[in-house]
């Protein structure tokens, strides 16, 4: 066994994810906007991996000093703190080279310094109508408890209200939830440029409207500032409480959790930076950031284009699927062969319109769904209801420990309940994070099932920009498992025997290991022998450890894993025969796929778990095999585009480098786009065919 590093720690290979995304934003050939979008998804993720991943570590570090424990969760937390800080200052150098480059375009982001005489008249009167109706300073007097006032998904300024060598102190916060964060400034008639202004700077120009009359002060200076709490939370478990109270009342703890991290303006005076972080209690294991005079840059994923097209990505419109088409009804299409929807290639419509379709369909008897996040206005979550309306049963299994989606999921909760909508929450400490539906028919006497298996959720918005597999069948195996998945959800404590689905926590370790062994029993006797497998994260060391004696038997196995990666590639004796890649482009890829050779005869599946201990031993999770080889050879060609990639395409080495891959001398390919035109000729051999029967 080699001496060398085995593992690689998941916080940090974290980071490393998010610099493939901050490469994007660096990348010259990705359009301008765009570029400045993937600020703001650095800067989210950023966000919650302190809310997450950072605190921890943090509350690890507290409980161990707690129990008198030592481990290398302080050294590790000071190697995350210094990753997070070299990747700040990029990002900052970054945003300066953008804004500069938008000025070239002609379109102007203006600091309240940088207006006319003209503008600072409409800022002025914009502010009085708008913007002032919306805040009310905190003043941060010795009583006030500051840290109960401030939010995670706010930005603040921070106001200095000087009388000689007096300060006094008072917080704004931004409001971005009434107003919009850019703010479209008018040109004067015959300038052919685009100004645009931050909400923050609007509110520094117009501070002294905000305070003259009440405070006797010589000058106002206000300074940018933001927090990050703890996203972990108790729940009380006392018997009289349910589970929806508990969850209402563990997102209410969140907001009042403890700091993890403090941003601030680096401006800001010492005096006023030691107050607040008294007043915030920072203690020396929360990260304390200097920052530029703009913080919650995740606004910025949604930074308009106010000039040319091609500033933006061009659109792909998304597929229809031809498998649909000549049938009366989704039902008879899915009956006469499996279909694999690919989003966001394909349309998420298909899905609506099926359970739309079964929401009045006389012949439907009962629809059930796993929900994990939906979008805030979802048709698909109003058929349900309209299902109950026309005396179907309907049951919708609600995720309340989607982490983020918690409240969003909790009000679905209620409107589905008082809809009359069988309303099920599984076990407390069993996050359900599968992605079923099953809708049962009765066709000429018979009940016949339809299920659908898929790696992403049910939401419309996410399925136009994340990559995920849909699986809809009619197959009596599948389908009849997928029944007893919602019985186990319901009664997680009763026996249950699956042959066909993997599924965690039940059986995913063993079935997992098993794919591995027949692969490693394979390359020992001397067959070829290797797996293929696409995950968002593999953190997992029992897993980690199975993937390194397959490669030491001789298993050629090649990855695509997106986010986290424990394992650790090209280590000689441990690992040389694996090799790992990660795409990061316009879309998230999301999907869950395993391809084993199993001997010339290819075992393909399709999952929502990743493979993480907690989605193999502490979730509901479902893996599918795809049984129409159609399907299957579509999921192989899509997988190996993936690996031809040249433009996108990282490689995950020992030292989280996060190269590209040379391309060589081999032509470009940007695997995200030869995808969409595969899938588009598919689509248009699929309905040639079909005319070509329906004319014979």
């Amino acid at each position: 066994m080699s001496s060398e590093k085995l593992y690689i720690e998941k916080e940090l290979s974290w980071l490393s994810f998010n610099e493939r995304v901050l490469q994007e934003a660096a990348d010259k050939t990705v359009p301008l906007i765009e570029r400045i979008r993937f600020l703001g998804i650095f800067s989210n993720n950023l966000d919650e991996f302190y809310k997450v991943r950072f605190a921890d570590v943090k509350r690890r570090i507290l409980i161990n000093q707690e129990r008198g424990v030592t481990d290398n969760s302080k050294h590790l937390l000071s190697k995350m703190q210094t990753k997070a800080l070299k990747l700040n200052e990029q990002f900052d150098e970054l945003y300066g080279d953008l804004i500069r480059e938008m000025a070239r375009r002609r379109i102007f982001l203006v600091n309240e310094a940088q207006l006319d005489d003209a503008q600072k008249r409409w800022i002025t009167k914009y502010f009085r109508n708008d913007v002032m109706p919306h805040i009310t300073p905190l003043l941060m007097k010795d009583d006030i408890d500051v840290l109960q006032f401030l939010k995670d998904e706010y930005a603040y300024i921070a106001v200095d209200l000087k009388k000689g060598e007096q300060s006094q102190y008072a917080l704004i916060e931004i409001p971005t939830d009434h107003l919009p964060r850019f703010v479209m400034v008018p040109e004067q008639k015959g300038k052919r440029r685009k100004t645009i202004i931050l909400l923050d700077n609007i509110i520094r120009y117009c501070l002294d409207e905000l305070f003259k009359g009440f405070f006797d002060y010589d000058e106002l200076n206000g300074y940018a500032m933001k927090m990050t709490r703890d996203a972990d939370y108790d729940l009380r478990q006392e018997i009289e409480y349910s589970l929806l109270e508990q969850m209402s009342e563990g997102v209410s703890q969140r907001l009042t959790a403890m700091p993890v991290r403090f941003v601030y303006e680096r401006d800001m005076p010492q005096e006023m930076l030691d107050f607040l972080c008294n007043k915030l209690k920072i203690s020396h294991y929360d990260s304390l950031i200097p920052g530029s005079r703009y913080h919650n840059f995740k606004d910025f994923i949604g930074f308009p284009n106010v000039g040319r097209d091609y500033l933006e990505n061009k659109p792909l419109p998304p597929m229809k699927c031809a498998d649909f088409e000549g049938y009366p009804n989704s039902f008879d299409a899915i009956r006469a062969k499996d279909i694999l929807l690919y989003y966001p290639y394909h349309t998420f419509d298909h899905i609506s319109e099926l359970v739309r379709q079964a929401s009045f369909d006389p012949k439907v008897l009962s629809i059930k769904i796993n929900i994990y996040r939906v979008a805030k206005d979802s048709r698909l979550m109003h058929s349900l209801i309209d299902a109950v309306h026309n005396g179907k049963n309907v049951t919708v299994v609600v995720e309340l420990q989607a982490r983020f989606d918690e409240e969003a999921n909790i009000e679905w909760s209620k409107v589905l309940t008082d809809a009359g909508v069988h309303v099920v929450f599984g076990a407390p400490g069993l996050k359900i994070h599968s992605k079923l539906l099953l809708i049962s028919r009765r066709e000429d006497g018979d009940i016949i099932r339809y299920a659908h298996i898929g790696t992403g959720n049910f939401h419309e918005k996410t399925a136009r920009i994340y990559t995920d597999f849909a699986l809809l069948t009619a197959d009596q195996d599948i389908t009849n498992e997928v029944r007893n998945v919602f019985g186990y959800i319901e009664n997680p404590y009763r026996p249950v025997r699956f042959e066909h689905l993997i599924v965690s926590p039940r059986n995913s370790r063993k079935r997992i290991y098993r794919l591995i062994d027949t692969e490693i029993a394979n390359a020992r006797i001397g067959k070829k022998a290797s797996l293929t497998i696409k995950v968002n994260n593999l953190v997992d060391k029992g897993i980690v450890n199975k993937l390194y004696g397959a490669s030491n038997a001789g298993v050629k196995i090649n990855m695509i894993i997106r986010g986290m990666c424990s394992l650790v590639p090209g280590i000689d004796g441990v690992s040389e025969n694996i090799r790992i890649i990660s795409i990061v482009d316009r879309f998230l890829e999301h999907p869950r796929v395993v391809i084993t050779h199993n001997d010339g005869d290819p075992q393909v599946y399709i999952s929502s778990a990743d493979w993480m201990t907690r989605n193999i031993d502490h979730r509901i999770e479902v893996t599918a095999p795809v049984r129409d080889p159609r399907l299957k050879q579509r999921i192989i060609d899509i997988i190996n585009i993936h690996f031809t990639d040249t433009v996108k395409a990282r490689l995950i080495d020992k030292e989280m480098s996060n190269t590209y891959i040379p391309r060589g001398n081999r032509k470009k390919v940007r695997s995200q786009i030869a995808i969409y035109d595969y899938l588009k000729n598919i689509e248009k051999q699929v309905r040639k065919q079909k005319h070509d029967a329906s004319e014979t």
